[in-house]
């Protein structure tokens, strides 16, 4: 059968290598993914393998977002690492290549490698290039924000349609340290890309020379026995934790974090990202409360030059395995750094004295919380809660105005599986900032946060409304407290009173009795523990 596509007696004697391309026509991130495809196996041949590609499913966040096609979002990622799983165990392949773009295409990948223990690695396919509205760099985080923007009447229309036509000028994934950008720098510091090979933008022409050094990478990784689970280790997690501390990434490299650490067998915690946070200064300044993109901090120097920061503060395990075969430590001694770059900054200069994530508790979390608290958000707030029960509701209330300032926005039963699927609410946040309301209003959900949001704003809100998670019980007018020093969120409720209201509480019915959507939300894990899906 083998040769009935063209494969010859010389080709079958060699190892086979399974290339995974996410590749899809629905979207940017991934479009561009069948030319470094081909790249990647031009080069397995040229290092003595023989190339077999499959494809996955992808789904755009950024498309999908604000709609009920987001519930499919977190869903694609278990159906990508499953589809990955299933392939290279039926096809027995003897290493992969993993060709990712979109948000959950990349640690889809992870957690299929770390399932199948197969000698392998990921290629991401590098972030697009900053549109230019009016002589300013532009990204799709000012699309959002100028919905807001434009429904309080602050732009025309006309302005609006204007910046939809620049804002996303070519190939590759969101622009700034959103949550593509965030998981391919946790690739190469948790050491299963090839250091440097990740940041390199889409449509740079090294791109492709990068694709080709994948194929002897992988190679060598079977040749010398190099496997996922010896390279996603403890101290790796650890140094990746500090990657998105120290880069200002997306809250949802908690969420895959978590999820990749249970399918490696490693033991990870939601509370072992305060441990590492607190210890990591924040030092790139990137989007989205940042002034660049990332296109700019791979010319500062990259990823090397960010571990290399890292290491020389004694903030990264430098003896951690690499897919090339070597440390991190080693690998960050090439780093380059511009002259007079200021993407990233010097250790004894950092943007701020700890990372980004903030990991909170309280009465409304007690498995958990996640925000993002990158130097210019408020670090307390106290206000009364507006309640909704569906991310719709949320947009409809804060673009028709009735959203006041000091108002705590509380969005549920959009949890992993409540949702089901744990949308995004870049849409909510985004319109709330537009709104001229991102200094006064908090928000806080059991749903997700696209890496494009900013503000005083609680994610993963854990256990979640329809696991029977406090957030079920808050009604409208509640005070609800944000105390980022204390790494506190409670409403001011006691628990008998919190535990009357729940008396009369029952599980809302699934939105969906049948099909993928259902068979998700049977069998999600809450988001405390990264919402992967278990056999019950």
């Amino acid at each position: 059968m083998f040769k009935a596509i063209g494969f010859t007696d010389t080709d079958l004697a060699k190892p086979i290598i399974g290339v995974a391309n996410t590749w899809i026509e629905t979207m940017p991130c991934n479009f561009h993914l069948r030319r470094l495809s081909a790249k990647v196996k031009e080069g397995i041949r040229a290092a003595g393998g023989t190339p077999m590609e499959f494809n996955t499913i992808a789904i755009s966040d950024g498309e999908t977002m604000g709609t009920e096609g987001m519930r499919a979002s977190l869903v694609s990622r278990e159906l990508i690492a499953d589809s990955i799983e299933l392939v290279c165990r039926g096809q027995m392949f003897d290493a992969v290549v993993c060709v990712v773009g979109c948000d959950k295409t990349i640690p889809a990948a992870a957690m299929a490698l770390a399932r199948t223990n197969l000698p392998g690695l990921v290629l991401y396919g590098g972030t697009i290039t900053a549109g230019n509205f009016r002589g300013k760099d532009v990204t799709i985080q000012d699309v959002f924000e100028a919905v807001g923007a434009n429904a309080a009447g602050k732009i025309s229309d006309q302005d609006l349609h204007d910046l939809e036509n620049v804002a996303c000028p070519g190939a590759g994934a969101c622009g700034g340290q959103y949550t593509a950008n965030t998981m391919s720098t946790v690739m190469e510091m948790i050491g299963i890309s090839p250091m440097g090979f990740n940041s390199v933008p889409a449509m740079d022409l090294q791109k492709d020379e990068i694709a080709a050094e994948c194929g002897r990478v992988v190679m060598n990784c079977l040749k010398d026995g190099i496997r996922p689970r010896d390279v996603m280790t403890r101290p790796a997690f650890e140094n990746a934790i500090a990657g998105v501390a120290a880069s200002g990434g997306s809250t949802n490299a908690v969420l895959h974090l978590l999820a990749i650490a249970r399918e490696a067998g490693v033991d990870l915690e939601i509370d072992d990202f305060q441990t590492v946070s607190e210890r990591t200064p924040l030092l790139a300044d990137l989007k989205p409360s940042g002034r660049f993109v990332a296109a700019d901090m791979h010319r500062a120097g990259g990823i090397r030059l960010l571990t290399r920061r890292l290491l020389d503060g004694k903030m990264l395990d430098g003896n951690a395995l690499t897919v090339t075969g070597r440390q991190i430590g080693e690998e960050a001694t090439e780093a380059k750094e511009t002259p007079d770059q200021d993407v990233i900054a010097p250790l004894n200069k950092p943007l701020k004295k700890t990372g980004g994530l903030v990991i909170l508790k309280g009465n409304l979390a007690p498995e958990g919380c996640v925000a993002k608290i990158s130097g210019h958000e408020r670090l307390e707030h106290r206000g009364p809660a507006r309640v909704f029960d569906c991310e719709e509701d949320a947009m409809a209330a804060v673009t028709g105005k009735k959203i006041k300032g000091g108002d705590v926005v509380v969005i549920r039963n959009e949890g992993p599986k409540g949702g089901p699927g744990m949308r995004e609410m870049l849409s909510v946040t985004g319109a709330i900032v537009g709104e001229g309301l991102g200094q006064s209003v908090a928000l806080l959900t059991d749903g997700r946060f696209s890496g494009a949001t900013h503000g005083l704003m609680a994610g993963h809100v854990s256990p979640e409304a329809a696991l029977g998670g406090p957030i079920a019980a808050v009604r409208d007018g509640d005070m609800i407290r944000f105390d980022v020093k204390q790494r506190l969120l409670e409403v001011e409720v006691s628990s008998d009173a919190l535990r009357e209201r729940m008396k009369n509480w029952k599980a809302p019915q699934p939105r969906y009795a049948t099909g993928v959507f259902a068979k998700y939300g049977a069998l999600v894990a809450s988001a405390s523990q990264g919402a992967i899906t278990r056999p019950r």
